[in-house]
């Protein structure tokens, strides 16, 4: 027999939600965003995840870390702004405990006189935090494997591409009615690409996709570009330029990777489309899209990213409704899970890792 799609529950139950919680985002690496929206000292972020909040801050030694975003005093949330820049110290608004951008206390008023009172015993509480090809992760279990360890079989993937120094020309974010999971598996199969996207078709054909990752939490490969088009975008003409490390084979293809659970890595010719992926409840997800160029690009003169924004926003918005209906339906008590296509192997792969992490099969 072949494989199956996941029953209905896992798209809409509370405990398997709960699993996905404490088996799943509390011990894998997730991605919170880009090392270039903190690129100055005391830049911050902040992201939630199941109702904790992190501070994302570059220290003055331009390393980033992550914090809980709780006072050491009497719990505090310390920060509300979603983003800004910290002027030298991390202050608390109720009782103007204060800390610097390593997380140590630095100031706490009127505690001279308490007895035993330490000002080293009340450092923020830290969070495992990695700069990766220019993304930010986090890890919430201080036990899980290390990052290289865990990112060994795609660490140094995106090299070509030189990742690491690209900087977002533009931002979309998409609320969606759908399960993370959904909205995964979507962007794992071109099954559907000839009816929801007819303007991809004339681009690239399914027929040409092949995975240079075919289990695991990295999924994914390239599929070629027709002769047409040098690049993915309204007219198939270049944005930007090559990356100059790119061979003439990988200048002819673009490639989709997913990275379980939080993150997909879309490298173009002249340009990286992202996906970040925030699970907000157990049938809605937030996409934060980013179109990834040189600066140097960016800060040419004419630079026009627009075709290629607009070509993947039209497709994110037919992929984000087709999985809008897939929610509403997996949902129905008629749902029973249908077999995979010979187009749909990643999926079954997914569906392997994400039912082995969360013990539903043995390992």
């Amino acid at each position: 027999m072949g494989a199956k799609s996941l029953c209905g529950k896992y798209f809409s139950s509370p405990n398997f939600y709960e699993q996905e919680t404490q088996k799943i985002f509390r011990k894998e690496w997730i991605c919170v965003g880009r090392a270039s929206d903190i690129s100055n000292v005391g830049d911050y972020l902040l992201h939630e995840i199941d109702g904790e909040s992190f501070i994302v801050v570059r220290n003055d030694r331009m390393q980033v870390n992550c914090f809980y975003n709780v006072c050491r005093h009497r719990g505090t949330r310390i920060q509300e702004e979603p983003c800004g820049r910290f002027k030298a110290r991390i202050a608390c608004p109720y009782h103007a405990w204060t800390y610097d951008l390593q997380g140590n206390l630095k100031t706490a008023p009127n505690m001279d006189g308490v007895e035993g009172f330490d000002l080293n015993d009340y450092t923020l509480g830290a969070v495992r935090c990695v700069v990766w090809q220019g993304f930010v992760l986090i890890n919430l279990d201080r036990e899980s494997p290390a990052f290289e360890e865990s990112y060994g079989p795609i660490y140094s993937r995106f090299d070509e591409w030189e990742l690491a120094d690209l900087v977002s020309a533009h931002r979309k974010t998409y609320d969606i009615g759908a399960n993370w999971k959904i909205i995964f598996q979507n962007y794992s199969e071109c099954y559907h690409c000839s009816l929801v996207h007819p303007q991809l078709s004339p681009i690239t054909s399914v027929t040409t996709a092949s995975n240079d990752f075919t289990e695991g939490p990295f999924l994914g490969g390239p599929m070629i570009l027709s002769d047409a088009y040098d690049t993915v975008s309204t007219d198939g003409a270049l944005c930007g330029d090559h990356f100059p490390r790119l061979s003439d084979e990988a200048r002819n293809k673009v490639f989709f990777y997913t990275l379980f659970p939080s993150l997909f890595v879309s490298p173009h010719p002249d340009y990286v489309l992202t996906h970040r992926i925030e699970r907000r409840s157990r049938n809605s997800t937030r996409i934060i899209c980013d179109w990834l160029f040189p600066q140097e690009v960016v800060d040419r003169n004419g630079f026009d990213a627009t075709n290629a924004i607009d070509f993947w926003d039209v497709t994110n918005r037919q992929d984000w409704h087709v999985c809008e209906l897939t929610q509403q339906g997996v949902q129905s008590e008629s749902y029973k899970p249908g077999p995979y296509s010979n187009l749909e192997s990643t999926l079954a792969a997914f569906d392997r890792h994400y039912l082995k992490v969360i013990g539903e099969i043995e390992s």
